[in-house]
């Protein structure tokens, strides 16, 4: 029986994968997708840079103060509303008025990373088997590592509860899941494979 030769092939896959990076979470490239990232990562305060920050309610239904006719703030509150005869107030709130916000922080990344960095390991020592018995590459050693990591960023966003959402935010969303609104966040958790600089 002929005998092959695999070690010329076995390190130049074992070179490739040393000589590769894995970029796992929200795209560079997003800078608004990055801030989300970092403010449920860190924390916030907002503070407003003149009076006062203007927080939509659900009736705001997305749209700014500016493009709201009619809006006042009545006398001795700290809202913003627009006249509204079926309410029994004769207002209708729109936006709430503070002088600073706390956002608390989510650390997804963080403790996803707390939770899984052991089975990510395993894995990639699984992963490293397969490419020495010539089932697997190095980029598909990294495709499956970054997609287990995303995976599991995905899957504490979906489960993280804690803390959570501000009743207001609850009103204007509709629902009470700190780490998800429209979905763009999760959404866009994915990876990507670079070459070492």
């Amino acid at each position: 029986m002929k005998s092959i030769n695999r070690i010329p092939e076995l390190v130049a896959e074992m070179k490739e994968l040393s000589q590769l990076d894995l970029v796992v979470g929200v795209p560079v490239d997003d800078e608004f997708l990055q801030m989300i990232a970092r403010v449920n990562e860190n924390g916030l305060t907002l503070r407003a840079k003149h009076n006062y920050l203007t927080i939509p309610t659900a009736a705001a239904n997305g749209r700014k103060a500016k493009d709201i006719p009619g809006l006042f703030r009545p006398k001795g509150k700290m809202v913003l509303a627009v006249a509204d005869k079926s309410s029994h107030n004769g207002i209708k709130v729109m936006f709430v008025l503070k002088e600073s916000v706390r956002i608390p922080p989510r650390p997804f990344i963080r403790f996803t990373y707390n939770h899984y960095k052991d089975d990510w390991q395993s894995l990639m020592r699984r992963q490293v088997g397969l490419l020495m018995d010539g089932k697997a590459t190095a980029r598909s050693v990294m495709n499956a590592l970054g997609r287990q990591i995303s995976n599991d960023i995905k899957r504490t966003i979906k489960q993280m509860q804690s803390p959570r959402n501000a009743p207001l935010t609850v009103a204007r969303k509709g629902f009470d899941d700190p780490l998800i609104d429209t979905g763009k966040l999760i959404g866009s958790i994915t990876w990507k494979i670079e070459r070492k600089s």
